[in-house]
């Protein structure tokens, strides 16, 4: 008999994870290369000081993830067609603007990232090819292989490949925060929440936020799980799905990475300021000793790989869901828009600067958007016409905790750009968080004046 049950319940859970996924997916985006180079900077620019930051983004993007995956079940359809219906064309349309620029910047520096990391690995074999060692020529290389293999639905053989290897450097770096020298005082210390001093703690700390609670993480949940054909009656799946893939395995993920950073980087006299992947790989040293550059820049490189494909389909996805198309490659229009922005992307390989500083701006760029569609996502689970179930006050209440740290940091964030608002980068920032705090307002506005209508 009690093999039997032994039985039973190794088939119930067998079950139960084979049909996991569309959260999943969302955290192998969250734990690409921004999110990996972000924990990294963190470490080692502030030692354990930013580990709060680490611990609230794996909370705060389960609650992320819930508030998305309750909005998709809830009403079963995606999550710009849900904006359009019941909030206008307008705020649909500002939905779609701000999840493409934010996706579309990501799409190109992840781009500068593969390309970097493809030129550094070919130059380090010593391959005699000076064309093999140019950044430029991979970019185009990946952007053409991107667009075949997605347009053609070949792409995820690639994907398959890169998340072993990204799987094998997180166990990596698992493995070296049992064998680094981790400092417990001080690493307690850093779950005091205080923003540290020096140049570039507000843009770590949002890119390290903005790794898991992303814009793109949250828009895109209504629509894997509605390819995966899940309904309200799949709710404690679901939610076993979310707590599963961004709270425990990205938890892990994270605290593994940042820990061993800043045990392992600042002893090693690593400088922050000028930190590039040859010197991030020293973090892998303990445990991979002469291998760790090239198991480190294995890694960076799945990573690169693995997200472009997750990411290129975001902004095609809500412009077909705006625009009424078919969220499939039968569709023409949605293939085209596929190949545009794969295509596209292989500008990234051209932009100037350092890639391991541009993805945390990245991340800190798309957290700037992101109270907007927190603000759209908690707008419509707490209007009856929207959803047969209103949102729980804990589940309110979580939304508003999410909402109000991602604001302060992203507003951290944008107040460093303002000193440097004569550059166009950050002009650009500043702009677009002026919009979005805008748009934040008038969908205030607007729930205000519905709720005192229907009162």
């Amino acid at each position: 008999m009690a093999t039997e049950t032994r039985s039973q319940e190794g088939s119930t859970f067998g079950r139960v994870f084979s049909r996991l996924g569309p959260t999943w997916l969302a955290g192998a985006i969250a734990a690409g290369p921004a999110t990996m180079v972000s924990l990294l900077v963190a470490g080692a620019s502030f030692g354990y000081a930013l580990l709060w930051v680490v611990v609230l983004s794996a909370i705060l993007g389960t609650v992320g993830q819930y508030l998305a995956m309750r909005l998709g079940l809830l009403t079963e359809a995606g999550i710009v067609a849900v904006v359009e219906d019941h909030l206008g064309s307008f705020w649909a349309w500002v939905l779609v603007v701000d999840v493409v620029l934010a996706a579309g910047l990501a799409q190109l520096v992840i781009m500068k990232t593969l390309a970097d990391v493809s030129a550094t690995i070919v130059g380090s074999a010593g391959i005699g090819i000076a064309a093999l060692a140019d950044p430029r020529l991979w970019g185009i290389t990946w952007a053409v292989i991107l667009a075949l293999g997605l347009a053609g639905g070949g792409y995820r053989f690639a994907e398959l490949g890169a998340k072993v290897l990204v799987s094998l450097v997180v166990l990596t770096f698992v493995a070296s925060a049992f064998v680094v020298p981790i400092d417990p005082a001080a690493a307690v210390s850093g779950l005091a929440p205080e923003m540290p001093a020096g140049v570039g703690g507000a843009v770590v700390a949002a890119g390290v936020l903005g790794g898991a609670v992303h814009i793109t993480l949250l828009t895109m949940q209504s629509y894997t799980m509605r390819a995966r054909g899940w309904t309200e009656g799949d709710r404690d799946l679901a939610t076993i799905d979310v707590v599963s893939s961004m709270l425990v395995a990205f938890g892990i993920y994270s605290l593994a990475i940042f820990l061993v950073a800043a045990s392992v980087l600042p002893a090693a006299g690593v400088d922050p300021a000028t930190i590039n992947e040859i010197q991030a790989a020293e973090a892998l040293g303990p445990v991979a000793g002469e291998y760790a550059t090239w198991l480190f820049l294995a890694g960076l490189w799945g990573a690169a790989v693995s997200t472009l494909g997750g990411n290129t389909i975001v902004p095609p996805y809500l412009v077909a869901d705006k625009l009424g198309w078919e969220q499939s490659v039968d569709d023409s229009r949605y293939r085209a828009a596929l190949v545009v922005v794969a295509l596209a992307s292989a500008g990234g390989a051209f932009l100037e600067g350092a890639f391991f500083q541009l993805l945390v701006l990245v991340l800190a760029f798309g957290l700037v958007g992101t109270p907007f569609a927190l603000a759209v996502i908690l707008y419509l689970l707490n209007d009856p016409d929207v959803v047969p179930e209103t949102n729980s006050h804990l589940a309110n209440l979580g939304g508003v905790v999410l909402f109000a740290i991602a604001t302060i940091l992203a507003t951290e964030f944008v107040l460093d750009e303002l000193e440097t608002i004569t550059e166009p980068m950050s002009a650009f920032v500043v702009a677009f968080a002026v919009a979005m705090a805008l748009a934040v307002l008038g969908l205030a506005g607007k729930y205000g004046r519905d709720r005192l209508g229907a009162d």
